[in-house]
């Protein structure tokens, strides 16, 4: 997972990249509290209906759009997390960066992540 400061890339010269390294990119915006977060990855990646707004539900979440990536069919993918001020100060945001290290290595090539600090 790679950690950028929105000072250094906007979003559209990150998404021209991911394009041009032959990856689709899956933008997550951002928002301020850990409730926010976790509905923003639920609607950014489709999440089931029974998607819980609780860190446990975002790893086994994102442990099964892994496997939805590798076995699609379509390019790999890239995520490109919007991570707003405030919730960095939140304690469950180091917690958040684990769960998406953790969906990389499983996914291996076919899932990037890249957190954009704001």
């Amino acid at each position: 997972m790679k950690i950028l400061s929105a000072d250094t890339w906007t979003l559209e010269e990150l998404r021209a990249q991911v394009n041009d390294a032959g990856r689709r990119p899956l933008l997550i915006p951002a928002a301020d509290s850990k409730k926010g977060v976790l509905q923003a990855f639920g609607e950014a990646l489709a999440f089931p209906e029974h998607y819980g707004l609780n860190l446990d539900a975002l790893n086994d979440s994102l442990n099964d759009f892994a496997d939805t990536v590798t076995e699609d069919g379509q390019a790999p993918a890239t995520v490109i997390w919007q991570v707003s001020a405030p919730f960095r100060a939140d304690r469950s945001f180091g917690v958040v960066c684990e769960i998406l290290q953790d969906a990389e290595r499983y996914a291996g090539k076919d899932l990037a992540v890249i957190a954009v600090c704001l």
